[in-house]
C-alpha cells in the first residue's frame, strides 16, 4: 500500500519539535495518507492565541477591506490553478481523506473555491454593509453622527468535516472583519484549512501571524477550554450535543454562534413538469442529492412533487433514479463506514415494510422503493405526502406526491429550527407564493432545483448575517460632534 505523511495544521511561532502530534489514518483505494494534527497544552494554546491577537492589531486591523479582498482572491486564484502545488495537493489527498470519488471533490472544490474571488467577496461585504467602509474607519451614519464596525479581537472556529474545504466559509468570513483567527481542525477532514492558512502566509507575509489552525480530540479538555477562555466569539458547526458541548464551556460574555444539523427538501409544481422538462430537471435533482453524498446541511430528503402535470410524480421518481444511476458511474459513492451501511439498510427495510402488499393498480400510484438493494443510492416514492424527515443520506431520497403546492408547509414546519434550503421548480407567480409560505415555516434559503448544494456568495447562512454577527458597532452620536464643536481651533 502506498503510504504517504502529511502534517496538518497551522502553527505561527511554535516548533514542530515543540508540538506533540497525532496521527490520523486514511485509506482510499489502495492508498493511505497518515495525517499528523498538532496537540497542544494550555500553555501552548494561550501563547498562541497571543500572539494571533498582537500579531492582527498590528497588521489585519490597518488594512482596508478592499486590501484583505484583495490577499484573498490572489490565494484563491492560485488555489483555482491545476497546476498550482496547493491544488494538486488537495485534488490528490483530499479525496483520500474524505472518501468522496476524485472527480467529485474536484469539481466540487473548483464551484465552491469560485464563491471567493474578489468581485463574489466584495458583494458578499456589500451584503452585509450598506457602507463597507465602516470596517475601515467611522462613515455618516443617516441618523446623524457616525459609526464603525469593529471585527472580534479572537474569532474561535470549531469546523466540521463532512464536506471538505467547508472551513473556507468561516474563516475568510473572520479575515473580512479583520480578526485574529483560530480555527479548531475536524477530523473527518485535517488537511484544508492548514493549507489554506500557509498560502494567505505566502501570498501576503504580513499575515502569516494573524491566524492559526490546530486540532484536539473530540470536544477537548484543558487544550480547548484555554483558546476558549481567549475568544471574543466563537463559531461552531456540528450536531447539537457538541454544539451545547462547547456553549457550556465559554464565559456568559463570549459571543457564540452556532451552526447544527439541517434539513433541506425540494418542492416541484405541476407546470414544471412537461414531457420536456421534466427529465432536465429529474438531471438537476440527482446533482443535489449526489453532491458529497447528502452531507451538506442544505442537502435534499425529500422531494415534494405535484400531481397533475403531463409526467407524474411516480414518472418524475423514476426519472431520478435513473439519473442517479447514471451518476454513480461518473462519480461513485464512497465506501460506507458500518454504521451508515446499517443506518441506510434500516431506512430501506423501513419502507420496505410500510409497503402496500398488493401490486400497483393500471395508474401506477402504489408506492414503491426503486433501485435494487445494492445500488450505492435508493429512491422512495409515496403516493402519501409525509411530513419532512430525514433519509440515511448516502444518495438516499424520497419522492412524495401531493396535490397542491400549499400542501408543502405544514409537511416541513415541525422541523421549523432545523429547516435551512429548500429547492424550488416553480412559476414565477408560485415562487413567490410559495416562498411566503415556506419562509414562515422557518426556510432561510430557496433556491433552484439544481442549486440546492451550491449556495451564492453573501447567502445568509441559516437566516443570519455572515459579517454582521461577527462585529461590534461603535457610534459617534451627533450630539457629541455638536458638542466638540466649541473646543475647535477655528471657533472664537
Amino acid at each position: 500500500m502506498n503510504t504517504q505523511r502529511v502534517q496538518a495544521g497551522y502553527l505561527p511561532g511554535l516548533a514542530t519539535a515543540d508540538v506533540q502530534w497525532h496521527v490520523l489514518p486514511f485509506e482510499q483505494d489502495g492508498q493511505r495518507v497518515d495525517v499528523a494534527v498538532p496537540v497542544l497544552t494550555a500553555a501552548q494554546m494561550q501563547a498562541l492565541a497571543a500572539r494571533v491577537k498582537e500579531a492582527s492589531a498590528r497588521h489585519l486591523k490597518t488594512m482596508t477591506v478592499s486590501d484583505i479582498i484583495t490577499v484573498i482572491d490572489r490565494a484563491i486564484a492560485r488555489l483555482l490553478d491545476p497546476n498550482d502545488p496547493y491544488r494538486r495537493q488537495a485534488d490528490a489527498l483530499l479525496p483520500i481523506v474524505s472518501g468522496y470519488d476524485a472527480d467529485m471533490v474536484r469539481l466540487g472544490l473548483t464551484g465552491f473555491l469560485k464563491t471567493f474571488r474578489a468581485p463574489q467577496l466584495h458583494r458578499f461585504v456589500v451584503e452585509d454593509f450598506a457602507n463597507p467602509k465602516v470596517l475601515d474607519g467611522f462613515q455618516p451614519a443617516p441618523k446623524g453622527g457616525a459609526v464603525r464596525a469593529h471585527g472580534p479581537q479572537l474569532l474561535v472556529h470549531s469546523w466540521a468535516g463532512n464536506v471538505p474545504a467547508l472551513a473556507l466559509w468561516s474563516l475568510v468570513c473572520g479575515l473580512l472583519v479583520k480578526a485574529g483567527n483560530i480555527g479548531k481542525l475536524p477530523s473527518a477532514e485535517p488537511l484544508f484549512a492548514g493549507w489554506f492558512a500557509q498560502l494567505l502566509a505566502e501570498v501576503h507575509p504580513p499575515l502569516a501571524d494573524c491566524l492559526a489552525v490546530v486540532w484536539w480530540r473530540g470536544a477537548g479538555e484543558d487544550d480547548a477550554t484555554a483558546l476558549y477562555l481567549e475568544a471574543d466569539t466563537v463559531v461552531a458547526y456540528g450536531g447539537n450535543a457538541a454544539l451545547h458541548a462547547i456553549q457550556r464551556r465559554l464565559p456568559v460574555t463570549t459571543r457564540f454562534l452556532p451552526h447544527g444539523h439541517k434539513l433541506g427538501f425540494g418542492v416541484i409544481s405541476a407546470k414544471a413538469l412537461d414531457a420536456q422538462q421534466a427529465p432536465a430537471l429529474a438531471r438537476r435533482a440527482a446533482w443535489d442529492v449526489m453532491r458529497y453524498d447528502q452531507q451538506g446541511c442544505y442537502s435534499p430528503h425529500v422531494f415534494y412533487v405535484q400531481r397533475g402535470a403531463p409526467v407524474s410524480p411516480r414518472a418524475f421518481a423514476s426519472y431520478l433514479a435513473g439519473e442517479l444511476a447514471t451518476l454513480q458511474q461518473r462519480f461513485p459513492r464512497r465506501a460506507l463506514e458500518l454504521e451508515e451501511s446499517a443506518a441506510v439498510a434500516k431506512w430501506r427495510q423501513s419502507i420496505e415494510w410500510a409497503l402496500p402488499a398488493s401490486q400497483p393498480d393500471n395508474t401506477g400510484r402504489a408506492d414503491a422503493l426503486i433501485g435494487d438493494p445494492e445500488s450505492a443510492w435508493s429512491v422512495s416514492y409515496t403516493d402519501t405526502a409525509p411530513p419532512l424527515s430525514p433519509t440515511a443520506l448516502q444518495r438516499s431520497i424520497v419522492v412524495a406526491a401531493i396535490d397542491s403546492l400549499d400542501d408543502v408547509a405544514p409537511r416541513v414546519v415541525p422541523h421549523r429550527d432545523y429547516l435551512q434550503t429548500a429547492g424550488v421548480a416553480a412559476t414565477p407567480e408560485e415562487l413567490y407564493v410559495l416562498a411566503e409560505q415556506l419562509g414562515a415555516a422557518g426556510v432561510t434559503r430557496i433556491s433552484a432545483i439544481g442549486a440546492m448544494s451550491t449556495p451564492q456568495a453573501g447567502w445568509h447562512h441559516d437566516g443570519r448575517f455572515n459579517l454582521l454577527d461577527l462585529v461590534r458597532m461603535t457610534e459617534i452620536e451627533s450630539s457629541a460632534e455638536t458638542a466638540a464643536d466649541p473646543y475647535a481651533r477655528y471657533e472664537p
